[in-house]
């Protein structure tokens, strides 16, 4: 089977790994134009395209899709290489771009998206770390049947996965793709015998997934302990949920939920096992920090460098 594959950052790349380990034909990839990265801000090919090009697989990268858009003529070239690549189907994985009607359409068996949720629960751009900021106690893979709108095509293959109390973004990206990169397969395997099997998505239950801002970050001491916890958790390793002492900023990746009583953000312990931080309800143990410049540290060594008193207080209130 010819699989055109469309995808950008890593999630994406162990998916067209497993796709080209399994033999399948990929005569085309589609990937994120270079984006500065990097201290010196230089341009930097996406995980993906990193991937194609090390393995000899021909790259586009369009800045646009869309054939009446704002850069028709990448879009021109992207449906000239796609005919000449003549898919049987496109894979597509955390790609970026919007696939207007005629991408949608061109390959025989259509487009199959690699989405990291249990549809239809989190659509949308950021469904890993809005299912740890919830609470959710399970998550999962979804091979989804692509159509105009936004995740909301026929359900291919499912499978959940449990959301461990300690997983971040991070660990609970790696779990997924490695699911998602298994399951695509299977897909394509179950499609080549005609085993694949359409279900239309509940109409109940859909949440979105909206894509993670950095004025995120901030944490609010007048939340539930247990909600930052999760936050911390969520937002690790972007954009790091963050505060202030005494004007600096402090990223705060780790925390345990304790039962300590104060002054939204007053700091109420500050030893080895952590630094407890008065919330809105309930108190957080932080026990892995990080100052500008520096390396995320446990709360013992952090410490070390910046020792830190009771009364103090995190956050704008500060004084």
């Amino acid at each position: 089977m010819r699989v055109v594959f469309a995808g950008t950052p890593e999630f994406a790349r162990v998916a067209l790994q497993r796709l080209h380990e399994a033999g399948f034909t990929v005569p085309l990839v589609l990937t994120q134009p270079d984006r500065p990265a990097g201290r010196g801000l230089k341009l930097q090919p996406s995980p993906v395209k990193q991937y194609a090009v090390a393995h000899g697989i021909p790259v586009a990268q369009p800045r646009s899709l869309r054939l009446e858009g704002k850069f028709p003529e990448d879009a021109a070239a992207a449906r000239a290489a796609l005919l000449e690549a003549r898919p049987e189907v496109m894979v597509v994985a955390a790609y970026g771009l919007i696939l207007p009607p005629w991408v949608l359409e061109l390959p025989p068996r259509g487009c199959l998206n690699i989405h990291g949720s249990l549809l239809p629960r989190w659509r949308g751009a950021a469904p890993i770390q809005r299912a740890i900021e919830a609470g959710d106690e399970r998550t999962g893979i979804t091979i989804m049947q692509m159509d105009s709108g936004l995740d909301t095509g026929d359900m291919l293959l499912v499978e959940p996965v449990a959301i461990a109390p300690e997983d971040s973004s991070a660990t609970l990206h790696d779990k997924l793709a490695a699911l998602g990169g298994r399951l695509i397969v299977e897909a394509l395997e179950l499609a080549a015998c005609g085993g694949l099997v359409r279900t239309p998505q509940p109409a109940e239950g859909v949440t979105y997934a909206h894509k993670i801002d950095k004025a995120e970050a901030a944490i609010d001491w007048r939340a539930d302990a247990a909600v930052i916890e999760r936050r911390l958790r969520a937002f690790d390793p972007f954009p790091g949920a963050a505060t202030t002492l005494d004007g600096e900023p402090l990223k705060c990746w780790r925390g345990a939920v304790a039962t300590g009583q104060g002054a939204p953000g007053e700091i109420l312990a500050a030893d080895a096992a952590g630094i407890e931080v008065a919330c809105g309800r309930g108190s957080l143990r932080l026990t892995e920090l990080q100052r500008p410049g520096g390396k995320r540290l446990p709360a013992r060594s952090f410490l070390q460098g910046l020792p830190l008193v009771p009364g103090r207080v995190l956050g704008d209130r500060a004084d």
